[in-house]
C-alpha cells in the first residue's frame, strides 16, 4: 500500500531549524494522520505521496511551503488590561517569550508570543512560531492503511487533526 488519498499514515520524523532539533517523533509513538485532508502542510504531504512503510524521507521546506514568511503586521502592542481578570494580571503571565492563548475580534483562537512588557501595554507576535524558517524533515514512514468512513467524518478516534509540529508548536524553540 502506498500513501494515497484518505489513508491512514503513520510516520516517524525530525525536524530541524537552524541546526536545532525542534522536534523528534518515534516509531514507537508515531503521528497519524489522514492524507489529502489538510492535516499537515500540503508541500509536507506533497513531498511524501506514493511512499510505503518502510520508505524514508528527508526534505526541506521554505517558508512559503511552510509558515510563511515573518509578517510585521502579527506583532502588534496590546494595553495591559486585556490581561487583567477580576482587576489583577495574574503572576507570571506576563513574562518574555510566554506562549499565551488569545482570541481576535472574530473568536478565533490564536496564540501569541510575549515579545516586550511595557509600562502600560504589551508587545505580542502572533506570526507562527516557525515562520520564516526553512523546515527540514527527516523520517520514515511507519504504516499506511485505508481510512474508514467514520474516521473520514470524525478524524482519527475523535483526535484533533495532527498538525506538521505533531501539535506541540507551543513548546518548542522556533526559529524568531
Amino acid at each position: 500500500m502506498t500513501i494515497t488519498e484518505e489513508k491512514v499514515v503513520s510516520l516517524s520524523y525530525t525536524l530541524v531549524v537552524e541546526g536545532d532539533v525542534v522536534e523528534t517523533v518515534k516509531e514507537d509513538k508515531p503521528m497519524r494522520f489522514i492524507y489529502g485532508l489538510g492535516y499537515l502542510l500540503p508541500a509536507f504531504e506533497k513531498k511524501i505521496l506514493g511512499k510505503k512503510v518502510g520508505d524514508e524521507f528527508s526534505f526541506t521546506l521554505n517558508p512559503s511551503e511552510g509558515y510563511g514568511e515573518i509578517d510585521p503586521n502579527a506583532v502588534v502592542e496590546l494595553s495591559k488590561d486585556i490581561f487583567k481578570v477580576n482587576g489583577k494580571i495574574e503572576d507570571g503571565l506576563l513574562v518574555k517569550d510566554k506562549v499565551i492563548p488569545m482570541q481576535d475580534s472574530g473568536g478565533n483562537r490564536l496564540n501569541g508570543i510575549v515579545e516586550d512588557i511595557m509600562e502600560n501595554s504589551v508587545k505580542m507576535n502572533f506570526n507562527h512560531p516557525l515562520a520564516g524558517c526553512e523546515l527540514h524533515f527527516s523520517g520514515k514512514v511507519v504504516d499506511i492503511r485505508q481510512a474508514s468512513e467514520k474516521e473520514l467524518i470524525d478524524g482519527l478516534y475523535g483526535e484533533r487533526a495532527a498538525s506538521s509540529c505533531g501539535g506541540s508548536c507551543d513548546g518548542c524553540s522556533g526559529c524568531n
